[in-house]
């Protein structure tokens, strides 16, 4: 199955995340899922069946707000001759609003890849389980670290890093014991490792062999332990064949889970986290240099940039919670355009400055959408950079989330 482009992963995120904070106060919202290779005509009977079920709930105002719902479905099925080539997903009922009360909600979704199911839910929120299956990371790849002392267990997910487990042993150090009692102990102690190395392969072969999209586990540590533990069979035979690569690590804590994937990205060209360094590399490449620099950053920098089509890549944070918002007056007609995060939208100063009359948000957009979209159109390519390196953490703190390599200096 191909995989969606970054932008488009984010894009249907968020119109996902909105479709799932939308709850009704009972079963009244309603999810259709239609596979393209699933006749139109078939649907409308379908509905037709469930309308006339739907005619015996005994709620007056459910009754009413599901047949809304399945008339509204209905309606909008008439503009289509056959479902479009992913099939088409519908979620449409009454959500609840402010002061107890309820509005209609109505997302009619294209998917990005193909549905392979038929499906009619109602209930008290949206079914969006099928669509976020599409958005499963398929490069995941199983990360752990292991000595005497820890063990800690991660996934790459893409870009992501995510800590599933960490694990501390009891395995005692060093003793000043002599003679007998010294063999005595450190009989004791490889006993205890022993235990603690079946203990980390049972936890290790249980999360990893659970994982479907598993491409494969790398390995790190301080010193030979972790190849012992790989050479003495601790693992499941199956997980024991996805280990691809053995590293030298400092840490075995969720530092160490950091410390092991860039050792990684630079060893593995191909993967998603090794193409996303790279980028950053060239960035802060041209970020340092006196002069002739090719970097730019800060939103109406790159913006200005981006509408003279100088900018050869556009760099932004995956978690710039920032929207793009148009404000128009009633009264006089003036317009202008802010960029605020999500808390300000709210508080927004909405008084004309040029008449004094009201302004109204009359548009609201994602700012990672609303750059993307215009790059796209210049011929821009689009990276979205995760938090989850240095460089990631840095693009959004230092430089804002926004910034850009350019085709030529301004």
């Amino acid at each position: 199955m191909e995989e969606l482009d970054e932008v488009q992963r984010y894009e249907f995120k968020k119109k996902l995340e909105e479709i799932k904070a939308c709850k009704g106060k009972h079963t009244e919202l309603i999810s259709l899922y239609i596979p393209p290779d699933r006749q139109i005509s078939d649907v409308s009977a379908y509905l037709r069946n469930e309308y006339s079920q739907s005619m015996n709930i005994k709620s007056k105002t459910t009754r009413k707000n599901v047949l809304s719902a399945i008339e509204s479905i209905m309606s909008k099925l008439k503009y289509f001759k056959k479902p479009p080539k992913n099939g088409l997903v519908f979620f449409v009922g009454h959500k609840e609003a402010e002061a107890g009360q309820s509005e209609m909600v109505s997302f009619v979704i294209e998917p990005p890849l193909p549905l392979n199911i038929f499906l009619y839910r109602c209930d008290s929120s949206f079914y969006t389980k099928p669509l976020e299956e599409l958005l499963e990371e398929k490069e995941v790849y199983g990360l752990f670290l292991i000595d005497r002392r820890e063990c800690t267990i991660g996934m790459l997910r893409g870009k992501r890093i995510e800590l599933i487990d960490h694990l501390t042993s009891r395995v005692p150090g060093k003793h000043g014991r002599g003679g007998q009692s010294q063999r005595r102990f450190e009989r004791l102690i490889e006993l205890a490792a022993h235990e603690w190395f079946v203990k980390c392969g049972e936890r290790i072969s249980e999360i990893f062999m659970n994982e479907k999209n598993l491409k494969g586990i790398f390995v790190g540590g301080p010193g030979p332990t972790k190849l012992y533990f790989l050479e003495s069979s601790y693992l499941h035979h199956e997980v024991q064949k996805k280990v691809l690569d053995v590293f030298d690590t400092g840490y075995t804590d969720e530092t160490g889970l950091r410390e092991l994937v860039n050792l990684v990205a630079k060893k593995l060209e191909n993967l998603k986290i090794s193409h996303e360094k790279k980028i950053m590399d060239k960035f802060f490449k041209e970020i340092v240099k006196k002069k002739d620099s090719m970097a730019i950053y800060g939103e109406e920098e790159v913006r200005n940039a981006l509408e003279k089509g100088a900018v050869q890549t556009l760099l932004l944070s995956e978690d710039l919670k920032k929207y793009r918002v148009k404000l128009r007056c009633n009264q006089c007609g003036y317009n202008e355009e802010r960029t605020v995060d999500e808390k300000e939208i709210e508080k927004l100063e909405k008084q004309c400055k040029k008449c004094g009359g009201a302004m109204v948000i009359e548009n609201k957009l994602d700012l990672v959408e609303e750059l993307s979209k215009k790059a796209k159109e210049r011929g821009t390519k689009v990276e979205l950079i995760s938090t989850d390196s240095e460089e990631g953490q840095a693009l959004l703190t230092t430089f804002g989330g926004v910034a850009g390599i350019l085709r030529y200096r301004l």
